[in-house]
């Protein structure tokens, strides 16, 4: 005798009952309830039929709020065509790939989304909505925006650079009278520019200490016990670190040359914030004592590249102005600019 043929709905040895249909519905339930992004339904009329958490969260309507009222309680003015070509291809069964567009929140606001589109079907095919998921894209779209800003950054300090160095080159050649001579300064200079993007790299460009900039130009030369240093704790602007740091590398080039860490000696390198009446400026000093008239009193300083440096681009990049006097075996080069184009904002 044949067993009896099983019901297509029964349940089965070894599968519990609810599954099927019905448990696929729970876990797709689940996934949406569950989901990050905001994910609504609608009727072909454009009237909201359900409302996940993650709508509630992006938009600011409650489910209660939300659900009835027309789409476009979220969509702006200015986006309104966007639904009836959206209803118009899902009337004709198409998925809408995802796009970028803007949205708007319960508060006003306005927030930029992902959004996919995709027909809702019956169990015959007949189209009776929209799904929609929505993300929101904000936070990658101020990360674009930073890169765009960083790489324009970027290529500005780029092409700056390319003009120290090319006026490196060129004020290097005029005051050089071999090409091992030539090599040695223009690689100095530009290993000293280098140095100086370093410590601005190591803090993301935000403002390098003041007393960083200082110890790092000189430190290669040696004789830091002939050196003291003192000054309020600032830090500076990348502009600023770079027109320093070049000026602090010709002295500190000069001086292993010609000067105290030649011949003997002390360097004092002092910097103070002046309060006046309607600007604060910057003041900062290198004064270099031999004690007697160093041995060969042709210094790179007062001459070539170093004189340009120090006397022009130094104190012009900052809109300040320099003062140099040398005299008996003392050097001092004195630099003065308005703080805000040598201190970096507080942030």
């Amino acid at each position: 005798m044949m067993a009896p043929m099983m019901q297509k709905d029964a349940p089965q040895p070894g599968r519990p009952e609810g599954t099927g249909d019905a448990l696929a519905n729970a876990r797709l339930a689940a996934i949406v309830e569950s989901s990050f992004d905001a994910i609504i339904s609608k009727d072909l009329d454009g009237i909201i039929t359900s409302w996940n958490p993650a709508a509630e969260r992006l938009y600011g309507y409650s489910a209660d709020e939300a659900i009835g009222q027309s789409i476009l309680i979220v969509i702006p003015e200015t986006h309104r065509h966007e639904e009836e070509t959206i209803i118009a291809r899902i009337r004709d069964g198409q998925r809408i790939d995802t796009f970028e567009t803007i949205r708007r929140r319960r508060d006003g606001s306005l927030v930029p989304v992902s959004l996919t589109v995709s027909p809702i079907r019956t169990a015959d095919g007949q189209i009776i909505g929209a799904s929609k998921i929505a993300r929101d894209i904000s936070e990658s779209r101020e990360s674009e925006s930073r890169i765009r800003l960083l790489l324009r950054e970027v290529n500005h300090r780029v092409k700056n650079q390319y003009a120290v160095i090319l006026s490196m080159v060129r004020e290097s050649l005029k005051h050089t009278s071999s090409p091992a001579e030539f090599e040695a300064k223009l690689r100095q200079r530009i290993m000293a520019l280098a140095s100086s993007q370093d410590l601005l790299v190591k803090v993301d460009w935000k403002g390098v200490p003041l007393e960083a900039l200082v110890l790092q130009q000189i430190e290669p030369f040696g004789g830091l016990d002939r050196i003291t240093v003192s000054g309020p704790a600032v830090r500076m602007r990348p502009e600023a670190v770079q027109s320093l740091g070049m000026a602090l590398h010709e002295l500190a080039t000069n001086s292993a040359r010609y000067g105290v860490l030649a011949h003997g000696g002390t360097i004092a390198i002092d910097w103070q914030v002046e309060e006046a009446d309607h600007d604060a400026a910057f003041r900062l000093s290198w004064i270099e004592d031999a004690g007697e008239p160093p041995l060969i009193e042709d210094d790179n300083a007062r001459r070539g590249f170093g004189s340009v440096v120090l006397r022009r681009v130094a104190p012009q990049s900052l809109g300040g102005v320099a003062r140099y006097e040398y005299a008996d075996g003392r050097l001092e080069w004195t630099l003065s600019a308005p703080l805000k184009t040598v201190v970096a904002d507080e942030k």
